[in-house]
């Protein structure tokens, strides 16, 4: 399937830092609820990710992540996302996150 490139650039895809993570008790696959800093724009965002193979609370502070803000507002399991941290399976399957490779401003929308 292919889109025109004016579909492409509806979805917003920003730059975010992780502020805070912590796992979920009330997720029936293992996830964290993280709070994702997209700048002053945008502010702090909520998403819930299964991200518990590769990373733990500790190593995801800090993190550099790419995130789509404009979808509707989602409730899993008990955390209202509202952002999607976008990520590629690994040979297993388990979610392995992207992230730029060079210090860019939060909030940076991907072109």
């Amino acid at each position: 399937m292919t889109i025109a490139f004016d579909e492409f650039l509806r979805v917003d895809i920003r730059v975010g830092r992780i502020v805070a993570a912590r796992l979920n008790p009330a997720a029936i696959k293992a996830a964290f609820h993280l709070q994702v800093d997209f700048g002053p724009e945008i502010g702090i965002r909520h998403s819930s990710a299964q991200l518990t193979v590769h990373y733990t609370e500790d190593s995801l502070i800090g993190r550099t992540v790419v995130a789509v803000i404009n979808f509707p507002p989602k409730r899993i399991a008990g955390v209202k996302s509202e952002a999607l941290v976008l990520g590629v399976p690994d040979p297993e399957g388990a979610v392995v996150l992207l992230g730029p490779d060079q210090d860019v401003p939060l909030g940076g929308r991907m072109f």
